[in-house]
């Protein structure tokens, strides 16, 4: 009997690598550190003075803060976050580049960015981010007990009454994926991918920067 030819199609792709900042008259792994520390300051002052969003995750956030509904367009108000906008761009290049865009005359843009805070007990339910391209998070503190950030198998509501993978599977086949990334780093995914941050059990603030990608014609 002929053995069948078994191919691996329409795979998802998910980048994580250390973000590199490149500052003048620096070498690139303390730019990097203290863009880090400069965005710790800055996103700790937003969360005090962004009323707004205070409101907005009291309801929606519970226990955490994000400035999603309120100022999401970090990377045009403030210095730090304009600075890793530029740290951004060779990884976002890269990963389009990963997945054989072929961006013709238009580019990818930063559409928005924010912060998030999650201190113990806050999770951060399934869900897209509809109208953007690439989206991804820069994290700034992970302290141990921090969630990962969990991908799911985007056909998983087309699985209808398929058996349950086995344990052992191979990671690509597994219906669910957690990545546990550490302060510094940088993941990157296509934002129709359904993602959530389980509850948080670290005994200090996990805290990231989040971002939109479109893509515009030029």
């Amino acid at each position: 009997m002929r053995a069948l030819a078994l191919r691996s199609l329409w795979p998802t792709q998910i980048y994580k690598s250390k973000l590199v900042a490149s500052v003048k008259r620096r070498t690139r792994p303390q730019a990097s550190q203290n863009l880090i520390e400069e965005l710790l300051r800055e996103t700790l002052i937003i969360r005090e003075i962004d009323e707004e969003g205070q409101a907005w995750s009291k309801d929606r956030y519970v226990n955490g803060f994000t400035s999603y509904a309120s100022w999401d367009d970090l990377h045009v108000r403030f210095a730090a976050f304009e600075e890793l906008e530029k740290a951004l761009r060779p990884h976002v290049r890269k990963f389009a580049r990963d997945l054989a865009w072929d961006l013709g005359t238009g580019h990818l843009e930063m559409s928005t960015c924010w912060v998030n805070v999650m201190p113990p007990d806050c999770t951060h339910s399934w869900h897209i981010h509809p109208q953007s391209v690439i989206s991804g998070t820069v994290y700034i503190s992970t302290p141990p007990g921090s969630s990962p950030i969990k991908f799911e198998d985007p056909r998983h509501d087309r699985m209808m009454n398929s058996p349950p993978r086995r344990q052992d599977a191979q990671l690509q086949l597994q219906p669910h994926i957690a990545i546990m990334p550490e302060a510094g780093e940088v993941i990157l995914f296509e934002s129709w991918l359904r993602h959530e941050v389980p509850i948080s059990k670290a005994r200090r603030d996990r805290i990231s920067v989040s971002f939109n990608y479109s893509w515009r014609d030029a």
